[in-house]
This record gives structure tokens, sequence and C-alpha cells, in this order.
């Protein structure tokens, strides 16, 4: 076989100038858009096996194949045909369009490529001797069984153009699907695909979508994408619903829970009485749901933390048990290791350190657990005072607000005593305590505060010291004061506090 007789078939088979053209563009499109190079690559390779296939038949032209080889060669022809056009809709689909700020449906691209390859094949069927169109007009059984083997495929781009046209789905909704929820990444002409929060891509015929019901989800007429959670939980009768639900409610407003929307608000609802407990819904509204687990774990955490701070327990189920008196000696062990760990922690804070064994339980025994979940609001500044907070375990930042922001003051390590200010002098709180961290803190009420003081008379000293020292970190702050300055302040401010002090107990 001699090269000239191969270039004569090739010529037949297309143009020479067609391997060039298939060659600029693939390399054009390969240096510009490098996130379809996959499409490009299978595209090229399919181009390339009917190239070859034109190649090997022209060398094996000597040879008497017949029908057979003219078939094979007509085969090879229409592939090379359905690879450059599939490789013009990339270019222009992906290339052209988007570089003139014209973003069309996917769909719009797979359909215009498939009327391409039924085109291409027609005309070379005609160019080979066929007349497609006496062929349909004249064979009503041949067109019934096309029709019947390609009605599902029919079915789904049909569905697939309606879901474009009437504009019920987009690149970007969440939908549910039966038991399958996810995001929405391309519209296919055969199908729509969803990417869910399991990592898994679920690929959906048009056809099914069409024919079955869908809910988008976080979508509303004129409202942005926002998702209703629901948080349930419960608590037992005991607890008046009005208290459950305040601090609830508080604890959300304490702390800023990334991806919780602010408007509309959270809601917590009483919505169920049942056996031996009430049940309770905290419902809130998600702004991404691919944060959904996340974000409903941060707002239990909250909310139980809430809860706990209260004195509030959520309700254990109901069992019918008989109690053993060892249970009393149980109860009894508890309290006395709790209690022990109160000591250890009162220990550590210099305010009681006068305190005799004796007066050291007492307060041990008036103590309240209080944890706080991270970036939670402890005490708020300009709050009215109404506990003494002992930091046990965790970290707390100290923040003073004015017009001009947040200014951070210090932070707060295990052992500290804070809010003792608006305790002994009444006042509001003069600087904000947020939670670094999961942290767990004892509290002491005025009252009980009142009868401890005035037993040990010599706390007032003490905790005017501090009350002086931390009030000089917030004026410094506020006025920049020089550290000699600041040295005869803290013992000027020492004094009046201690005196406000005594007459405010009555202490000589």
């Amino acid at each position: 076989m001699n090269l000239e007789l191969v270039l004569e078939h090739l010529k037949q088979a297309g143009s020479p100038l067609v391997p060039a053209m298939f060659a600029a563009l693939a390399l054009l499109f390969w240096v510009l858009r490098p996130v379809d190079r996959d499409a490009l690559r299978h595209t090229a390779q399919f181009y390339a096996l009917a190239l070859a296939g034109q190649i090997a038949m022209a060398l094996l032209d000597g040879l008497d194949l017949g029908v057979a080889g003219d078939v094979l060669r007509e085969l090879f022809v229409i592939m090379a045909g359905i690879a450059v056009i599939r490789l013009w809709g990339l270019v222009l689909f992906r290339l052209l369009l988007p570089a003139l700020r014209m973003h069309p449906p996917r769909i719009l691209e797979d359909v215009l490529v498939i009327v391409g390859y039924v085109a291409w094949g027609m005309i070379r069927l005609r160019y080979a001797g066929l007349d497609m169109s006496q062929i349909v007009t004249t064979s009503a059984v041949i067109t019934a069984v096309i029709a019947f083997s390609m009605q599902d495929t029919l079915g789904n781009i049909l569905g697939g153009l309606a879901i474009q046209l009437d504009d019920s789905l987009r690149v970007g909704d969440w939908i549910r699907v039966d038991e399958v929820s996810g995001r929405v990444t391309d519209i296919r002409w055969r199908s729509v695909s969803l990417e869910t929060n399991n990592w898994e891509t679920v690929v959906i015929p048009n056809a099914q979508l069409m024919k079955s019901k869908f809910t988008v989800l976080a979508q509303r007429e004129g409202r942005p994408a926002l998702a209703r959670r629901w948080i349930w939980f419960d608590v037992d009768y005991s607890a008046p619903p009005s208290k459950v639900i305040a601090e609830v409610l508080d604890a959300l407003q304490r702390s800023t829970i990334p991806h919780v929307a602010a408007d509309p608000a959270p809601q917590c609802l009483l919505m169920a009485l049942e056996a031996g407990r009430a049940r309770y819904a905290l419902r809130y509204w998600l702004d991404d749901l691919a944060r959904d687990d996340a974000t409903d774990a941060g707002v239990r955490l909250h909310l139980l933390a809430g809860l706990q701070r209260a004195g509030l327990a959520i309700a254990a189920p109901q069992y019918s048990v008989h109690m053993l008196k060892e249970g009393e000696k149980q109860q009894e062990a508890g309290h006395l290791h709790e209690i022990e760990r109160r000591l250890q922690a009162l220990r550590r804070v210099d305010i009681f350190a006068h305190l005799q064994p004796g007066e050291l339980r007492r307060v041990a025994e008036r103590l309240v657990e209080a944890p706080f979940a991270p970036g939670e609001v402890m005490t708020r500044q300009g709050a009215e005072a109404h506990w003494l907070y002992l930091l046990v375990e965790g970290e707390a930042e100290v923040v003073f607000e004015d017009a001009s922001g947040r200014h951070p003051v210090s932070k707060l390590a295990a052992g500290t005593v804070f809010g003792e200010r608006g305790m002994m002098l009444g006042e509001r709180r003069s600087a904000t305590v947020t939670a670094l961290g999961d942290t767990r803190c004892y509290r002491l009420d005025r009252a009980a505060f009142e009868d401890i003081i005035r037993s040990r008379p010599q706390m007032a000293e003490d905790i005017s010291r501090i009350l002086a020292a931390r009030e000089m970190e917030l004026r410094t702050l506020r006025e920049a004061l020089d550290a000699e300055v600041h040295a005869h302040e803290l013992k000027r401010r020492h004094g009046e506090i201690l005196d406000r002090i005594r007459e405010f107990f009555s202490l000589n």
C-alpha cells in the first residue's frame, strides 16, 4: 500500500485539516479550561481511536473486505465526527459563552450536542445512499419500536427541559427526594446530581423527578434561604414551663452561634405533655444546610448549659424500680463527694483564705454549679448583679465595652472570683465576662454572701483590694494612666472601697 493511496482514502473520509483543527481547539481548551480537562481527555482519546481506525482501514484497502470493510470505515468516520461535535460543544458552552458572561444551563449543551450527533449520523447514512425520510415514513413498525425503546431516554430529556424551563430547580438548591437530601450540583439531559452532607453524590433520573414529588429546602418567596431546625428535649413536670422557656432562650441569646439566623429569632415551645415529663421543642433557623449537624450540636450544647445553670435537668425515662435503703447511703456519699470538690475549689481562692473549716463548709453548701458553653456571656456589662462567681474549670475573658467598641481587659483562669463588686457595692456589672471554652463555675447568691461576710469581716479587706485592682485595670484602659499614677490611685481607691464595704455591712 503506497502513501498516496492512504492519503486518498483519508481525504475521502474527511478533510486533512480536521485533525489540525481538532488539535488546535483541544490545546486551547486544555490551557484555558483546566477544570474540564477530564472531559477533553476522554473526547481526545475517542477521536484518536476513530482516526487510528480510519488509517487502519486505509492501510487494509488492498484486502477485499467487502461490505464489512465499508461498514467499519463508515463507523470510524462517524466516530470522528462525534468527537469533533463534542469538542465544539465543550469550546462553545464552557469557554466562549462564559467569556461573554453567558452561562446557559448544562442541559442545553447536552441536548444540542445530542442533536448534533443525530444530524451527523443521518448525514453519513444519507451519504452512504440511505434515504432516512423514506425509511421513517414507510416503516411504521420501526418507528414504533424506536420510540418504545427510547421512551425512558425521551422522558429524561423532556423532564430535564421541563425542570429548566419552569425554573423549579436550580443548581445550588437543596432538595429532598424520598429519604435523600442534598444540594443540586448539576442538571443534565438525563439526570440531576445531588451532593449530600455524607459526601455522597446521588444521581436521580429526570423522569423520576417529574413523576414524583420533591421538596425544595430553605426556600420561601421573598425570604433568604433559611431552613427551620427542631431540637427536642424533655423536662420534668416540676419545672415551670415559663422558666424552662425563658432559660433556654436566654442561653441562646448569650452567645452568637455560627449559622444560627438572628431573624427569625429562635423559639422554645411546649409541644406535648407526656407520662412523667413535658416535651419541648427549640426551633431555630439555619442559614447553611451544609452545617446542619454541627450547628444542631452547638445549639444543644448551649441549651443544656442553660438548663443546668438554672438547676433544671433533662427528664430521665420513667421506670418502676424497687428502691433499697442502700440508695440513701449512695446519695449521701455522692453529696459528700460534691461538697469535697467545692471545698477544694474554695481553698484556692484568696478571699476565702481566712475562713475556718466549718465556715468554709457553709460556703460550699450554698454554692450552685453553673456551667457555660464556649463563647457564652457569663456576666454582661450593665446588668444587675445577683451572683458572685468562682471559676473552677476553663478560662474566661473580661471585656470593657463603650461607644468605640470592645476592649479586652484581662483573662480569668481557674480559681478566680468575679462578680464580687456588684455583690459588695450593689453596683451593676462594670464589664462583660465571656467563656473562652467549656467553663464550669460555682456561684453564690447575695443572701449567702452576706451571711459569710458578716461572720468573717476580714473578707472585706481582701475583697476591697481585689475590687480596687480590677477597677484600676478598667480605668487604665480608659485613661492610659502611667505606672506612678496607677499605684497612687490604687492605694487611694482601696481605702475608699474598704470604707464603703464596712458601711454597707455595718462592720466595725
